[in-house]
């Protein structure tokens, strides 16, 4: 088998190469650049989960970023063990064919338990005061001490939330470079985040994320060199592009003005019951999967939202299967958005009851995703002093709540996740040799990672 790369560049599309990427422009003229069909839903972990197994989410089951546990009556957000992928990876087919082979996994999904050899992802220190501290979880155990001791402490802060920058993809390009020289594996997986954080945050104008499309520039010249001197093969690739948005869609506020929402109140702040409510919606980017629990609903719910602004198509069992999404982890419906929209978890209908975690950086308790949370309040302008009193309360050992993030979900200017049928935005793959297809499918990248593997 050949020494193989795969470097996950997130949310790259040929929209985006150009005079602020110039080694990946001329990377391009030398190389093949081919566009993957977008996918449902075009969210980081099903598309990489169908990238690993070559199945569609209909069969590994990875459905969204999360999804309701039907049995536990818990929306479950960012869950890391690989046990939750029901399908073979190809590693697995790799590993069956060639006992030598070995496989590096750094910060893609359900990494955790993985049946690879070596891994990296974030994994923060919750301690019993309320304290979250930096820290990142590997395979095998002593390799986490190794990198932060080469590398410093695994910059949590900057992967995700107000503060994510270059820094976090650097250190994972950093540690996957440590990583190789350590291990030398067959296959090595590398996630760089870093243009997630600003496409959502600007959209799609280069010339004002042109900074952050230089540094993502600057990172993947430093791997392929690398790597290309190790006489490795090279593929880049990309799992969505992002598009401009600037509506933002509150599905749940929609079924709750209709009464149809679960809410429980307590020390006067309002939470979301997903068991006790009749139908609701756990929002994904431009995807939201409708659960009903009360089946009498169902003809309700669906003409409700059939009338919703914002709402494009509305998937239910027939065009679940259309889709590659009919699992028993999808919603009873699925809604997804038009160009311009996106689903906010939002189910409050007066700010000032919306739940604590609400107003803080908190991936899994909130029951949808929350890309607001790149943002400190901009309508606060002490906002950056109160953040520093409460980094001070931190570091005495205090308890504290980084209560900064804002309710405007307004702020966000792109977004991903539906069928774009612009091929200028839609995810991109960078090889040495052309498939030959009009155009890949994201099933077909599995097919295209096995064939660079094994040099066909």
């Amino acid at each position: 088998m050949r020494k193989t790369v795969v470097i996950d560049v997130v949310g790259l599309s040929a929209s985006l190469i150009g005079k602020h990427t110039p080694f990946l422009q001329a990377y391009v003229q030398q190389h093949h650049l081919e566009t993957v069909m977008p996918m449902l839903p075009g969210v980081t972990t099903a598309v990489q989960s169908t990238y690993l197994t070559g199945e569609w989410p209909s069969e590994h089951g990875i459905v969204g970023n999360g999804w309701y546990d039907r049995e536990d009556c818990e929306i479950k957000f960012w869950k890391q063990s690989n046990k939750l992928v029901d399908a073979p990876k190809i590693w697995d087919k790799a590993r069956r064919l060639n006992p030598e082979f070995t496989c590096s996994q750094m910060c893609w999904w359900y990494n955790m338990y993985a049946d690879v050899d070596y891994s990296l992802t974030p994994r923060p220190n919750y301690l019993s005061d309320g304290r979250k501290i930096p820290d990142c979880y590997t395979h095998p155990a002593d390799l986490r001490d190794h990198l932060q001791k080469e590398l410093g402490q695994f910059p949590l802060f900057n992967y995700w939330g107000p503060t994510a920058s270059i820094k976090s993809s650097q250190w994972i390009a950093d540690a996957s470079i440590v990583t190789d020289g350590l291990y030398h594996p067959t296959l090595t997986f590398i996630y760089l985040p870093h243009l997630d954080y600003c496409l959502q945050k600007r959209g799609q104008h280069a010339d004002t994320i042109s900074k952050e499309l230089n540094e993502i520039d600057g990172v993947c010249k430093q791997l392929v060199t690398y790597y290309e001197k190790e006489g490795c093969e090279v593929i880049l690739l990309s799992e969505y592009g992002i598009t401009n948005v600037n509506h933002p869609v509150h599905i749940n506020r929609v079924l709750r003005e209709a009464g149809l929402l679960g809410i429980r109140v307590e020390r006067g702040l309002e939470l979301l019951d997903p068991g006790a409510s009749h139908a609701f919606a756990v929002a994904d980017h431009q995807l939201a999967h409708i659960y009903i629990n009360d089946p009498s609903c169902y003809k309700q719910v669906r003409t409700l939202l059939e009338k919703v602004p914002g709402v494009e198509l509305l998937l239910d069992r027939e065009g679940k299967r259309a889709h590659h999404m009919h699992h028993a982890r999808s919603g009873d419906l699925i809604a997804v958005a038009d160009a311009n929209s996106w689903f906010t978890y939002y189910y409050w209908l007066d700010d000032q009851k919306a739940p604590d975690f609400a107003r803080i950086v908190d991936i899994h308790r909130k029951p949808g995703y929350d890309p607001v949370e790149m943002f400190m309040n901009p309508a606060d302008p002490l906002i950056k002093l109160k953040a520093a009193a409460k980094l001070l309360k931190k570091k005495l050992g205090f308890r504290y709540l980084m209560n900064v993030i804002p309710l405007d979900a307004t702020l966000i200017k792109g977004s991903h996740g539906r069928i774009e049928q612009n091929r200028d935005f839609h995810p991109v793959l960078i090889s040495n040799k052309p498939s030959g297809k009009e155009q890949l499918l994201a099933t077909d990248v599995y097919t295209k990672i096995w064939q660079t593997l094994n040099g066909e």
